[in-house]
């Protein structure tokens, strides 16, 4: 039985993922923290694709969470192929107003999370000598955002916990990549206003925004790709950065 663990998948990239690779997968387990009423419209389009499902609503920087989502995942289905660390929040605003609070919350989802799914999953993954990671992030990981620097710092980290990651975990034949996105046509851009927008895709050379199907389908063929191919911070920006 192929499994996967995909969280932040009620919607946006995270759904798309979950759809594409429901195709190849046998069954999938999803998260989410709040919208249970989407995380269930994803479970009925995976489906679909004749793939067992699991949802599981939580909050995903709670380690005790992730400890019992990733038992009952063991316990179903004996191990796990493929973890895609897809949960993520963003903000927009001067740095100044960024209160400690805010700064906190942004590191718990978007980072704290990263390190509780790894830790949790890859000693099952170094049991079977097999595995496989990713983690979506986002071209501002790699250039930094003006009024996104705590959002830029997150996914920073991100992309090197994934560098250092991959090299301790390849002799045990597990692969760890990250995806950092560009503009993606997702409910987190939805605070841009149209001018916004039509700025935004004036900057990028392909001349609009990807389609979460199209990052569905990216990440879905980065998973078919041999397991030597790892360590990598893979841009998907239709050419912006």
């Amino acid at each position: 039985m192929k499994t996967a663990i995909i969280t932040g998948a009620s919607r946006g990239i995270g759904r798309a993922c979950a759809i594409e690779i429901s195709k190849d997968y046998d069954m999938i387990a999803i998260s989410c923290k709040n919208n249970i009423d989407l995380l269930n419209e994803t479970a009925s389009l995976i489906k679909e694709n004749s793939c067992d499902v699991m949802a599981f609503t939580g909050d995903i920087s709670d380690y005790s969470f992730v400890v019992d989502m990733v038992s009952s995942v063991i316990d179903k289905c004996g191990h796990i192929d493929t973890l895609i660390n897809n949960a993520g929040i963003a903000s927009i605003g001067l740095f100044t107003d960024v209160t400690p609070d805010d700064w906190q919350s942004m590191l718990n989802v978007n980072l704290s999370s990263v390190y509780n799914t790894c830790h949790v999953v890859t000693p099952h993954m170094i049991h079977e000598k097999s595995g496989r990671i990713l983690n979506i992030s986002s071209v501002w990981g790699l250039v930094g955002a003006s009024c996104e620097v705590c959002y830029s710092a997150t996914k920073g980290a991100i992309n090197s916990f994934t560098k250092a990651l991959a090299k301790e975990l390849a002799p045990s034949n597990i692969q760890i990549n990250a995806v950092v996105f560009g503009a993606v046509d997702t409910d987190m851009n939805s605070c841009l206003s149209t001018d916004d927008k039509e700025a935004l895709c004036n900057e990028i050379p392909f001349g609009r925004m990807a389609t979460p199907k199209e990052a569905g389908q990216f990440i879905q063929k980065l998973l078919e790709t041999p397991t030597y191919f790892t360590g990598e911070v893979i841009k998907f920006d239709g050419g912006w950065i």
